[in-house]
């Protein structure tokens, strides 16, 4: 007999929404058990208990689990419904219950990847498990030797003590930033920080997982053995902070 489960995992695991966006479902009363609506903070037994989800039963055989790459391209945003009536990255990737395993913002592009492997998508966005993640950086105008060491150097955000980031100048206002850590539109406030303003700004890896020649609004499914790095320890190179 499997032991009991919090809903909100059990949904997650079934792919429905991640387990934060399940425990705003279930205080909105979308989910219930056995007939009767959900509460926060519910267990239940996966194999005696009826779920069901906006009316509609959650099967308790999980099809297989999907991992996917996309190339979000800008004006997109990074949910799987939105408020405001903005394409969500779902929409590109057709016929699936996909969500996005952490964040770009609207005006970001680059590698993002879905899943609808609750486990998968927690492991990878706790700051404990944070991977690599590269970024080509554009900007308005050549920035200065100082303006690059105050990249480099240590910086705080909202007083918080950032991480540090490698920064590596590709051409006259072109950038490569590597960042160990994931705070909220972290590069574009550094930048303007330092005095310079972001352009365009795209992630090509995280990692060693390369966004590579996959054109824009497009996406495949990850390898078995990219899905085996993204969890394994190797994929890990945290630095000590500043």
């Amino acid at each position: 007999m499997d032991k009991p489960v919090r809903l909100q995992k059990y949904l997650s695991d079934h792919g429905i929404c991640s387990r934060r966006a399940a425990e705003a479902e279930i205080l909105a009363g979308h989910v219930s058990v056995n007939g009767v609506p959900a509460k926060l903070g519910d267990r239940i037994d996966p194999n005696l208990d009826r779920v069901e989800y906006h009316g509609r039963l959650i099967r308790k055989e999980s099809p297989p689990k999907r991992y996917v790459m996309l190339n979000k391209p800008r004006g997109i945003v990074c949910t799987a419904k939105d408020e405001k009536g903005r394409r969500p990255v779902t929409d590109l990737v057709p016929g699936s219950r996909l969500y996005p395993v952490g964040r770009l913002d609207m005006d970001s592009e680059g590698l993002l990847l879905l899943t609808d492997d609750g486990a998968f998508a927690n492991h990878l966005t706790h700051p404990r498990h944070e991977i690599p993640k590269i970024y080509r950086v554009w900007l308005s105008c050549e920035p200065t030797a100082g303006q690059l060491a105050a990249l480099s150097l240590p910086m705080k955000l909202d007083g918080y003590r950032l991480l540090p980031v490698e920064v590596r100048q590709c051409g006259a206002r072109e950038l490569q930033m590597t960042l160990y850590e994931g705070r909220n539109r972290q590069i574009r406030r550094m930048c303007a920080a330092a005095g310079l303003q972001v352009v365009r700004l795209r992630r090509i890896a995280i990692g060693r997982l390369r966004l590579g020649n996959l054109p824009s609004g497009c996406w495949r499914d990850l390898t078995k053995d990219e899905v085996a790095y993204l969890l394994g320890d190797q994929a890990k190179q945290k630095p000590e902070r500043s």
